[in-house]
């Protein structure tokens, strides 16, 4: 058997595994590059390629950018103006997923500019009371779409543009494209709004996330916050003034938690009058600093204000002996909401039997000197407890510290069981901060990067995901974390088959064939069969690599037809960005797959129509705009 011979029984045998999905599609693909180099199609150079193959390493360091984004707010900000905009109907949300997804792509890589949306349009989906599932597919397809755009929208169309050129013929302009993708775009925008939404599974292959509000409510009733959550405003005659949190040792003596101390400011303004409460409350909002854990040596002065938590006992003996004002709290869920901020955050921890805080006294210090978190309450079974009894196993604990100290313990797994979902409320935090701008900033860069070619794409996202980690918007841990590893395995896995087509003359034999069997019927059925050839190999290989392997051929024929090469090769392009089949056939369909929990069928069934859709429009009008 030749090996052109075994790269297509490997190939169609790879295929049945994808659709079957009996088996992860990761594992069937390394089956596929063992296979490929057991029977001598490929050389282990060759198999392993794939692994430093420039895609896979784009990918990989988008999905760092795009959790670094998420870690610093960007993508809850931009994901709540999507939940607004969407006013709680999906198919808005749909609707201006895939424009804002399309016009990206037609400027930077649609690989990144799925990595940056995607974390947002999935906060997003569950806001507006659906699941990622129904919203990740129109995405990926759209990013394709929009590829088309302009030249610089995707690699196929560069590969194009080029390959006219070196054949004596005028370029393909940066907006041509256009001509065609646009009506294109709004096929594939009406397409997923009526038929395709309906086509698309309803997997939860997640739990939603938590909306803030509500488990900061949650938390405040279960450790009865309400009763127990106060203000305290610093009086002139109070021991306290001039004194840090350090040396007056409240937490010891009194067995409460100081969570914040605010500065507090009744002054006058510019022309010596007091200024009125609306615009005071207003001009504190727009000066107040993130909330931040209080610092044990800063000086309390009068008129401060700290937010304690204790029980009313404790809390009456503080303000006795320090002689400080009671401030009431209405609603203890919405305090701690405000004490949430991208570096501090709030978590519940249970003690496991093991643990070896078991016995220590909370009043002491103990887990707080450790981790650097305060306790706003104990629970035991169902009564809260006081800081200065022993702890025992079972105890739960509600902390509040930056999200690095509860990540820290969460990693004690002997001693301590975070509950719910903390990073996942972590990255719900709408608030801008430095960070989020520095964030912002190298997104910025790694666009200008991309689009004007200074360095090559890949070497760009990598710098971005580095300038990530250097500046602190992720740590190393989160930065792993964040990198699907069953994708990145899955395309390093699968390029080696491209190469197997490639050098064994398979995919040149299937086009030769085609192309000169329907070239001698006519301009359009050719303009079919590079259609039909281009977008069958962009299902399996690199949509890039099929245009590359196309391009000459159709060239060729378009000479020997003596036709203009205009509409064969903007057929080769649309074609080329025409992969809706399968999760493999681009990087956007597979960046969201795991995130979407799809099938190889899912791809199929949603994406054959408006393949179909594509195909019948570009047979249309692709000789309207450019004539044979």
């Amino acid at each position: 058997m030749s090996d052109m011979a075994i790269t297509f029984l490997i190939l169609g045998i790879t295929i049945v595994l994808f659709i079957w999905g009996r088996f992860h599609p990761d594992l069937v693909a390394v089956a596929s590059l063992l296979a490929l180099y057991l029977t001598g199609v490929v050389d282990l150079s060759q198999a392993f390629s794939g692994f430093a193959n420039t895609t896979v390493v784009l990918i990989a360091s988008l999905f760092v950018v795009g959790e670094g984004l998420s870690r610093t707010g960007v993508t809850a900000y931009f994901g709540d103006k999507l939940i607004g905009a969407a006013r709680g109907k999906p198919l808005r949300l749909i609707v201006l997923a895939m424009l804002a997804t399309a016009i990206l792509s037609g400027f930077i890589s649609n690989t990144g500019t799925v990595a940056t949306l995607m974390p947002a349009i999935v906060l997003a989906s569950w806001g507006v009371g659906g699941t990622p599932s129904g919203f990740l597919i129109p995405v990926a397809f759209a990013a394709n779409a929009g590829g088309l755009l302009t030249l610089a929208g995707t690699p196929p169309n560069i590969v194009v543009a080029d390959a006219l050129e070196a054949a004596g013929f005028r370029p393909f302009g940066f907006f041509e494209f256009s001509l065609i993708a646009i009506p294109l775009l709004v096929v594939a925008i009406v397409y997923m709004a009526t038929i395709g939404k309906k086509l698309l599974p309803k997997n939860r292959t997640s739990i939603a996330p938590p909306a803030i509000d509500e488990e900061m409510e949650e938390l405040a009733a279960v450790y009865s916050l309400d009763d127990n959550l106060y203000r305290m405003r610093v009086r002139k005659p109070s021991p306290l003034i001039g004194k840090s949190l350090r040396e007056a040792d409240i937490g010891r003596r009194f067995g409460v938690s100081v969570l914040q101390i605010e500065q507090h400011h009744d002054g006058p303004n510019v022309i010596g009058q007091p200024m009125p409460s609306p615009v005071r409350e207003r001009m504190k909002s727009m000066m107040a600093d993130p909330p931040a854990l209080p610092d044990a040596d800063m000086t309390i002065n009068f008129n401060n204000v700290l937010i304690v938590t204790g029980t009313p006992a404790q809390v009456h003996e503080l303000s006795v002996t320090m002689r400080l004002g009671l401030l009431p709290i209405d609603d203890a869920g919405h305090e701690l909401s405000d004490l949430l901020s991208q570096e501090i955050g709030i978590a519940e921890v249970l003690l496991t039997p093991r643990s070896s805080y078991a016995g220590k006294i909370v009043a002491d210090g103990a887990i707080a000197r450790t981790f650097g978190v305060l306790i706003l309450g104990i629970r035991r079974g169902d009564k809260l407890i006081e800081t200065r009894e022993p702890l025992r196993f079972g105890d739960a604990l509600l902390v509040r510290g930056t999200w690095d100290a509860i990540g820290s313990m969460a990693e004690e797994k002997r001693n301590f069981v975070v509950v719910g979902q903390p990073e996942a409320i972590a990255g719900q935090v709408i608030e801008l901060n430095t960070k989020s701008w520095i964030s912002i900033a190298i997104l910025a860069a790694m666009v200008v990067l991309m689009v004007t070619g200074v360095v090559p794409v890949v070497i760009a996202s990598m710098l971005a995901a580095g300038a990530m980690l250097l500046t602190g918007c992720l740590t190393r841990t989160q930065a792993y974390r964040a990198i699907s590893w069953s994708t990145v395995i899955l395309i390093a896995a699968m390029i080696p088959m491209a190469i197997a087509l490639e050098q064994t003359g398979g995919a040149e034999k299937i086009a030769d064939g085609l192309v000169s069997t329907l070239g001698s019927i006519g301009p359009v059925p050719l303009l079919a069969g590079v259609f039909l050839v281009t977008a069958a190999f962009s299902q399996v290989i690199s949509n890039t690599a099929a245009t590359v392997l196309m391009a000459p051929i159709v060239l060729s024929a378009a000479a020997g037809l003596g036709v203009s090469p205009y509409p064969l090769m903007m057929g080769l392009a649309v074609a080329a960005s025409s992969a809706f089949l399968t999760p493999i056939g681009t990087a956007p369909n597979l960046m969201v797959m795991a995130p979407g929990g799809y099938s190889f069928n899912d791809y199929m069934k949603v994406g054959a129509p408006l393949l179909a859709a594509f195909f019948a429009l570009s047979l249309i009008l692709i000789p309207l705009f450019w004539p044979f």
